[in-house]
C-alpha cells in the first residue's frame, strides 16, 4: 500500500506554518521542502538510490531534517549517526551504506531530473535505527514508513493531536525516540522544536517561552529541569517521560511544580512508543502517583509472557523483531492492572538472584531514588559465597548532601522484602554513566 509522500503533502496543505523551529532558526514547510528536493536531487548525483542506505553524520538542526527527507523523497533509506561517538564507531554504524552525509547539502534549485518519489510505499524500509547498546553493542533496526506511520497514528490519539502543535525535542535524532518528533511532526503538519543536545537552561526558557506543547523527557532531564526551577510552563499539555524507570516521588515533584507528565514505555524495534498515558488520565496518575507506562497504542497489543516478561504486537513492529510466535521479546519485565496499564519493573537480563529469590534492580532503585537526599542509584547483583548474588546498590547524593548508609539501609528496609534490602552501598560522587537517551548503562559498572 502506498501513501502520499509526508513532505510534500505538508508543504501543499501548510505551507507557511513552521515546519522546524531551532536556536539558528525557522524553516517552513514551504522552505524545507524545497530543501529536500534540492538534497534529493544532490544525494542522487552522489550515488544515492531507492532502497540503499544513506548515513547521515549531522547535528540535530535544519541540514539534518534537510537530508533525512531527502532521504525519505528518494525512496532511499537513512541511517542517522550518533556525532558524540568515536570515530571508529560512527564507521561501524555507517558500514554498508552507499553514501555518507557528513557536511549540510546547501540550498538552490532542484535538479529537474531528481528521482523523487510522490508516495511512500508502506511496506518499504524508510530508516534504520541503531538500539542504544545499554547491555549489548548497538543493533540496527530497520523500521519502515508503515512502522512510522501507524506510530504517528497511535501516539495522536493518544496525546491528542493540536494543528498548533510545538513538539520540543532535545534528545538524540539517532535514536528513535528523538527522530519519531520530526518525522511524526511532518506526518501531522506540526512544528518540531528541535535542540542540538539537552542543556538545561535553553530547554526551561523554550518550555517557558516558546508555546511548546509537549516535550519529551528522560527522568534524569525531567529532574534536572525540577531542580533548576521549572514551574508550570504555559503552554505545555504533556511531558512524555520514558527511556526507563521513573520514580514516583520525581512525579510527585512535578505535579507539585504544575508540569504535566505522561509516562510512555517504548523500544526502537517497536518504532518509540507501545504505551502511553493519554492525556486525559494525566490528572488521574499524577493525582494518584501512578508510576505506570499507561495502557498500549490503540495499534498495539501488549502480554506477559509467563515469565514476567513484556510482549508486543503491531504494525509499529519492526518487521524482523518478531520472534516465531509472532511477538516481540523486549526482555523488559512487567504486569499489567485490570485496567490494561502497563507497570515495566525492570530489564529480564538484570535480574538478581539473590538467595534462590528474583530481585528486579529497577524497584529498588525506585525506593532509593524515593530517598529525599539521593539524586540517582543503581542496583547490581555481586558475586557472592553465601547468596549467591548480593544485592548491592551504588548510590549518588543530591548536591550537598551527605549520605549515611546505616540510614539508606533503614529506608530501604521500610519498603522492601529483606532479600531485596542491598547489602552493599557504595556513595559515588559522580553521575552514573548513561546512554545520551538517559537510560541507565549498568554494565559499566559492573
Amino acid at each position: 500500500m502506498e501513501v502520499e509522500a509526508w513532505l510534500p503533502r505538508a508543504a501543499a496543505t501548510r505551507g507557511e506554518h513552521t515546519a522546524l523551529s531551532t536556536p539558528q532558526g525557522d524553516w517552513s514547510y514551504a522552505r524545507l521542502h524545497a530543501a529536500a528536493r534540492f538534497a534529493a536531487g544532490e544525494l542522487a548525483a552522489r550515488g544515492a538510490r531507492r532502497g540503499e542506505r544513506v548515513a547521515i553524520a549531522l547535528p540535530a538542526g535544519l541540514e539534518f531534517a534537510q537530508a533525512l527527507h531527502a532521504c525519505l523523497l528518494l525512496g532511499a533509506v537513512a541511517v542517522p549517526i550518533d556525532l558524540r561517538l568515536s570515530a571508529a564507531e560512527q564507521a561501524r554504524l555507517a558500514a554498508g551504506a552507499a553514501l555518507l552525509v557528513d557536511a549540510p547539502v546547501g540550498e538552490g534549485d532542484a535538479r529537474a531530473d531528481a528521482p523523487i518519489l510522490p508516495a511512500h510505499d508502506l511496506d518499504a524500509a524508510a530508516v534504520v535505527i541503531h538500539t542504544s547498546g545499554t547491555t549489548a553493542q548497538p543493533r540496527a533496526v530497520e523500521l519502515t514508513y508503515g512502522n512510522l506511520l501507524w506510530s504517528a497514528l497511535g501516539s495522536a490519539v493518544a496525546l491528542g493531536l493540536d494543528p498548533r502543535e510545538r513538539w520540543l525535542c532535545a534528545l538524540p535524532l539517532s535514536h528513535v525516540g528523538g527522530l519519531s518528533i520530526l518525522l511524526r511532526s511532518a506526518i501531522y503538519a506540526t512544528s518540531a522544536v528541535v535542540h542540538e543536545r539537552f542543556e538545561v537552561e535553553p530547554v526551561k526558557h523554550a518550555l517557558e517561552t516558546q508555546e511548546v506543547t509537549l516535550v519529551s523527557l528522560v527522568a534524569t532531564t525531567l529532574a534536572r529541569l525540577l531542580e533548576a526551577g521549572l514551574r508550570a510552563p504555559p503552554s505545555l499539555r504533556c511531558a512524555l517521560t520514558g527511556g526507563g524507570p521513573v520514580p514516583a516521588a520525581l512525579l510527585d515533584r512535578a505535579r507539585d511544580a504544575g508540569v504535566p507528565v505522561a509516562l510512555t514505555y517504548g523500544l526502537t524495534e517497536s518504532c518509540s512508543q507501545v504505551t502511553t498515558t493519554p492525556v486525559a488520565e494525566i490528572a488521574r496518575a499524577t493525582a494518584a502517583g501512578a508510576a505506570n507506562a499507561g495502557p498500549p497504542l490503540f495499534c498495539t497489543r501488549v502480554r506477559i509472557a509467563d515469565d514476567g516478561e513484556i510482549l508486543v504486537a503491531g504494525p509499529t513492529v519492526a518487521p524482523a523483531a518478531p520472534a516465531a510466535d509472532g511477538w516481540l521479546h523486549t526482555g523488559d519485565l512487567g504486569e499489567l492492572d485490570d485496567a490494561g496499564r502497563l507497570r515495566v519493573s525492570g530489564r529480564k537480563a538484570d535480574t538478581i538472584v539473590s538467595g534462590g529469590e528474583n530481585v528486579a534492580p529497577a524497584e529498588v532503585e525506585a525506593v532509593l531514588e524515593a530517598h529525599p537526599l539521593v539524586a540517582e542509584a543503581a542496583v547490581l547483583g555481586r558475586a557472592d559465597p553465601q547468596w549467591g548474588e548480593a544485592v548491592s546498590a551504588i548510590v549518588v547524593a543530591r548536591p550537598g548532601a551527605r549520605l549515611d548508609v546505616e540510614e539508606l539501609r533503614a529506608h530501604c528496609a521500610a519498603s522492601l522484602a529483606p532479600f531485596k534490602v542491598p547489602k552493599h552501598y557504595a556513595l559515588a560522587a559522580q553521575p552514573l554513566p548513561r546512554t545520551r537517551s538517559g537510560k541507565l548503562l549498568r554494565r559499566q559498572l559492573r
